[in-house]
């Protein structure tokens, strides 16, 4: 059984950052394929970034490149999405999310594995 859990949300001024972090109970973290969604008010949940099983690629969203950065530990089984220059339209739930490698592509929407979710609010 997969669990992922979200920290690091909250309110920040545009221009601020914050740094979220999901920590994975999961069988073996280098078997699955890491990925950071957000959903805002009336819209559907995006894809933001996300890093393949292996570490070796990433994806980012036009939105969020330059600014947003995604890492992960396979020792500690973490992943962290480094937000910068935050912008009040990145006001949305952010969901970590994993899904296992052999189940799709590391950049395709579709994941198996979900957080609770962790809000983040941009203030103008």
């Amino acid at each position: 059984q997969v669990q992922l859990v979200e920290s690091g949300g909250g309110l920040v001024q545009a221009g601020g950052s914050l740094r979220l972090s999901c920590v994975a109970s999961i069988g073996t973290f280098g078997n699955f394929h890491m990925g950071w969604f957000r959903q805002a008010p009336g819209k559907e949940r995006e894809l933001i970034a996300a890093i393949s099983y292996s570490g070796r690629s990433r994806y980012y969203e036009d939105s969020v490149k330059g600014r947003f950065a995604m890492s992960r530990d396979a020792t500690k089984k973490t992943t962290t999405l480094q937000m910068n220059s935050l912008k009040p339209e990145d006001t949305a739930v952010y969901y970590c999310a994993a899904n296992y490698f052999g189940r799709g592509d590391y950049d395709a929407p579709k994941y198996d594995y979900w957080g609770q979710g962790t809000q983040v609010t941009v203030s103008s």
